[in-house]
């Protein structure tokens, strides 16, 4: 089969259209712009899929970039970070969903990857990460799922969001839509 072909497939099986080159990718808006990052189903194909199923379900929109490390990476797409009142358990819903899907991809800047929760390797699910920089010292410790391929600059200008500790201070929504 074709790697055409091949492309083709896996998007069709994940329920996504295909985009020219074959690739599923999903688009991320934020006040700040918009970025988009390329799903890899051949690296992680159970976390690409159920990252399709929530973003094709809204259930991203909402949701916030909650954690911040300067210069090392963002995290969002908690549910729980939809709604403010619950600020304090930001970092902790949507998660345990998933088993591990590890490779030696590098964890490269603009890789994306599953939260896991604490010594939990099997934990991952709605939350994810992007690296601001290399962060070889994770590497095969994350499930990668995808890397950014358009808007990196949007990714940093989030990454300059004020903290507290690693909180993000100002909600920084977003709204995610497969293409």
């Amino acid at each position: 089969m074709s790697k055409a072909a091949a492309g083709f497939l896996a998007a069709s099986l994940l329920g996504g259209p295909v985009s020219r080159a074959g690739a599923q990718e999903a688009v991320v808006e934020t006040a700040q712009g918009s970025f988009v990052i390329r799903l890899l189903p051949d690296v992680a194909p159970a976390h690409v899929s159920h990252f399709v199923k929530i973003a094709r379900a809204g259930g991203f929109d909402g949701t916030t970039f909650h954690r911040i490390i300067l210069r090392g990476i963002v995290q969002g797409g908690d549910p729980l970070s939809k709604d403010p009142k619950m600020a304090s358990r930001y970092g902790t819903g949507g998660l345990g969903l998933l088993k591990a899907e590890l490779s030696n991809r590098p964890m490269a800047r603009g890789a994306v990857a599953a939260v896991l929760r604490p010594r939990q390797p099997d934990s991952g699910g709605n939350q994810f990460f992007i690296c601001l920089s290399d962060q070889p010292a994770l590497t095969g410790q994350y499930t990668i799922f995808g890397e950014v391929v358009e808007g990196m600059e949007v990714v940093d200008a989030i990454g300059e969001t004020p903290v507290e500790g690693d909180k993000a201070k100002t909600r920084v929504e977003m709204k995610v839509r497969m293409r």
